[in-house]
């Protein structure tokens, strides 16, 4: 398993009851299969915000800041799912490096 940030929009939906089962089904993707499990989750980081050009004839959505564990693996399936997800905007999924272990000191 990698420490992995998923940074993703969620389309701006009718309640936000929608909105959190939205990113419950992120969640659900991410750990499907104990391929991974989410460490951390911040709805509120940026929470709703304007968009800076229209995506999909939004112009608003929310912002999700995700950390999690990953098998490497399991990647490639993820952002295939984030892909298809409509409610998703867009999506940055990166390696997390600031839980690489240090280098042994000489």
């Amino acid at each position: 398993m990698r420490d992995y940030e998923l940074t993703f929009i969620v389309r701006t939906l009718a309640t936000d009851e929608e909105v959190n089962q939205a990113i419950d089904q992120v969640i659900t993707y991410i750990e499907i299969d104990d391929n991974g499990k989410v460490n951390s989750i911040d709805r509120k980081l940026f929470g709703r915000r304007r968009l800076a050009y229209e995506i999909d004839g939004q112009r608003e959505g929310h912002y999700v800041v995700m950390k999690a564990s990953v098998d490497p693996d399991h990647i490639l399936e993820l952002e295939t799912e984030l892909k298809l997800f409509n409610p998703v905007l867009r999506y940055l999924l990166v390696r997390d490096e600031q839980k690489k272990e240090a280098a042994p000191a000489e």
